[in-house]
């Protein structure tokens, strides 16, 4: 029962993803037919769903490619030669009005039980082709304009040399020369540091993603290949253990792609407030059963303030996604058997909380970096994490017009300090 309530769940968030992907995405069988196509597929060819399903591909594709698609498809289940499967590559689509536009393609075969499909997610290229001819035609008449203007500076050094009387007009422009490249240096040498920071931040990043996806990767694979020796009834306690350890290992995962996907969504500004009316106390309620899980052994987590019936106006799943960023940290630098200590109230119009543990702490002379990106405590480097929770925290807070602090003391603990602004429905 609980397989299959898994089972279905997953197959409800893969339902979900397909559906709201921004890129197309469809599903033919080894004959060429559509058996799957989502809205932004659709879309980008210009048919409704229904149009295509039970269609065959090549009716998306213009010549050469129309008339031998299916070769392609038998060619490849009678030989294993991939020319497409697997490689991504650009090619031209068909939209319903016959005209051609680009798009890249990536084709994976996917073996179900009784026969094969193949999956193809489409993205459209053609803003990124017309950005590539815009670039082009840019740089073109910047060479004609640098061409230009060369002749035209060779012929007034030419004239200065063959007229003594405008040395002085001669000696002015020299320097105005000079202070354009200094200027130009300048703006040279700060482009310049900060290319070498983002190349920084980009070393930072694939370095620490990289060891982050292994670790829980690695242990989702150990934990699959020991379930499949333990058979016997007797040994259903050690196939539980695994178990728990895939399912902690996905949740991992799922924090740390939750982490990049809401920085990007914040570094791209589509963040916005929604706040909506509701019961704090409920809420208090609801964020504590959500972290139980989170616990450590002997972990208890204490919940502070009298709350009852008191309503706010706020941005509660901007409000909800703070809490258990905080309370997940709490929980991951402290020691199995340490409490955790939640202080909520209202004071001067403000939502006010503290969360307190008393676990390693952050050594003094790195607190100044803690909201910085991808930053990481050197007594925290074994502790699974990507350095972005508390600057996305502290970004949360800010666009709800709140401020945050801490204090901690290395080896005792930490506390953070939010207050937040209280605004009327």
């Amino acid at each position: 029962m609980i397989a299959h309530q898994y089972d279905s769940e997953a197959a409800l968030r893969l339902k979900a993803i397909i559906k709201t992907a921004t890129d197309g995405i469809i599903i033919i069988d080894d004959r060429g037919s559509m058996e799957l196509v989502n809205e932004a597929a659709a879309n980008l060819f210009g048919y409704e769903e229904e149009e295509l399903l039970g269609k065959n591909i090549r009716m998306l594709m213009p010549n050469p490619h129309h008339d031998a698609h299916d070769t392609y498809i038998q060619n490849y289940i009678q030989t294993g030669v991939r020319k497409i499967i697997g490689i991504g590559r650009e090619v031209m689509g068909l939209r319903k009005d016959q005209r051609t536009f680009p798009l890249r393609l990536s084709i994976s075969e996917v073996q179900l039980p009784e026969r094969v499909v193949f999956t193809g997610i489409l993205h459209d290229l053609t803003a990124q082709k017309a950005a590539e001819a815009k670039i082009v035609e840019l740089n073109q008449h910047l060479e004609e304009e640098v061409y230009r203007r060369t002749e035209e500076l060779a012929a007034t050094v030419n004239q200065l040399l063959n007229t003594n009387h405008k040395l002085e007009f001669e000696i002015q422009e020299r320097k105005v020369a000079e202070a354009t490249l200094r200027k130009n240096e300048k703006e040279l040498r700060k482009a310049f540091e900060k290319e070498r920071e983002l190349n920084t931040l980009k070393s930072r990043f694939v370095s620490m993603a990289s060891h982050e996806f292994r670790t829980p990767l690695s242990t989702i694979l150990s934990s699959a290949d020991l379930l499949e020796m333990y058979t016997a009834e007797e040994q259903q306690d050690k196939r539980l253990k695994h178990t728990t350890r895939i399912k902690s290992a996905v949740n991992n995962l799922i924090s740390v792609l939750n982490d990049f996907l809401s920085l990007s969504r914040l570094e791209e500004g589509k963040i916005n407030l929604t706040p909506v009316e509701f019961n704090l106390e409920e809420f208090c309620d609801e964020v504590l059963d959500d972290v139980q899980a989170l616990l450590k052994p002997g972990q208890v987590l204490q919940h502070h303030g009298l709350l009852s019936d008191t309503m706010v106006f706020l941005d509660k799943k901007m409000l909800k996604n703070v809490f258990i960023n905080l309370f997940s940290n709490a929980i991951k630098y402290s020691e199995p058997g340490k409490m955790i200590d939640c202080y909520v109230e209202i004071m001067e119009n403000e939502l006010c909380f503290r969360i307190q543990d008393y676990g390693i702490g952050i050594p003094e002379e790195e607190q100044q970096h803690l909201f910085t990106r991808f930053f990481r405590a050197h007594n925290a480097e074994n502790i699974p994490g990507t350095g972005l929770g508390l600057n996305i925290v502290k970004r949360y807070v800010e666009l709800m017009n709140g401020r945050i602090h801490f204090e901690s003391t290395l080896g005792e603990g930490t506390v953070f300090h939010v207050h937040i602004p209280l605004s009327k429905p």
